[in-house]
């Protein structure tokens, strides 16, 4: 079996677990559950912010541990002073070192769009998600079908979050691309070989229309390459690795933003 594989057979049986421990009903009761989305896609098509999605998470597949002791608390609040646009949070355990409460504390201390990222293969995780606090939930192409892509997004759109759509090729973007995707990330990384090109998000953003946000997601590592994205015709950039290696992301990512800033600011005076 391929990583995806791997990932859905324990993510499947994870979701069983939950299920038993925390039916759909109990979910219902919690505060969040409650409370009204922040919309991801207008906070990504404001111009005053960075359009930087600054993501939390200690692991990844593809890199390992990467910072393990972080204060979910700190770097948010961090995050969102340095101007970004939005937080992506990674709840999955296994393979990422999140969980649903580092989710919780994240929407605890800010009022911003909250990005789900997960593997998502089940209405349960929907409801799990905005029970949490997110305002908006990653489906990813390589994982299901198109038919429970509609269904799982049908379902967010009725409980008021919004749906950012991944995918990594044209095969994938051709299946399962539709109306029900708010936002559509792609992904220069294979997820199933972990090779990285961003060629290959350039390429697909000109097959999308261009009243569709696009979101470059993985191999950002440079202030350049965001511009470089940025003049591809993306509206969002899913940056995570890059800050969470340093001892002080929220600082990384402040230093980041700034320099896209002059990029841009200095490329439209050339211009």
């Amino acid at each position: 079996m391929n990583i995806l594989e791997q990932i859905a057979e324990y993510k499947k049986e994870e979701v069983k677990e939950r299920q038993k421990l925390f039916p759909v009903e109990f979910l219902k009761q919690k505060l969040y559950y409650k409370t009204k989305p922040v919309s991801l896609k207008s906070y990504i098509l404001d111009e005053t912010k960075s359009g930087i999605i600054a993501e939390i998470k200690r692991k990844s597949p593809s890199e390992g541990v990467i910072n393990p002791n972080i204060s979910v608390e700190e770097v948010s609040i961090g995050y969102m002073q340095s101007g970004s646009s939005a937080l992506s949070v990674l709840t999955d355990e296994p393979s990422f070192g999140g969980s649903l409460k580092d989710l919780e504390t994240a929407r605890k201390y800010n009022y911003c769009p909250i990005l789900r990222k997960d593997f998502m293969l089940d209405p349960y995780q929907v409801y799990e998600a905005k029970a949490h606090g997110a305002d908006a939930i990653l489906l990813i192409a390589a994982m299901i079908d198109k038919t429970q892509c509609q269904e799982l997004a049908s379902l967010a759109h009725e409980l008021g979050m919004e749906v950012l759509l991944e995918v990594h090729n044209h095969a994938e973007l051709n299946s399962h691309f539709g109306n029900y995707a708010d936002l559509v990330g792609i992904n220069s990384r294979d997820l199933k070989s972990f090779n990285t090109n961003l060629e290959v998000a350039k390429e697909l953003a000109d097959q999308l229309p261009n009243d569709v946000p696009k979101i470059a997601e993985s191999g950002l590592k440079t202030p350049e390459d965001v511009l470089r994205m940025k003049v591809a015709g993306f509206d969002g950039f899913l940056i995570g690795t890059t800050f969470m290696k340093s001892s002080q992301p929220a600082k990384a990512c402040q230093r980041f933003s700034q320099q896209v800033k002059n990029l841009i600011t200095n490329q439209g005076e050339v211009a």
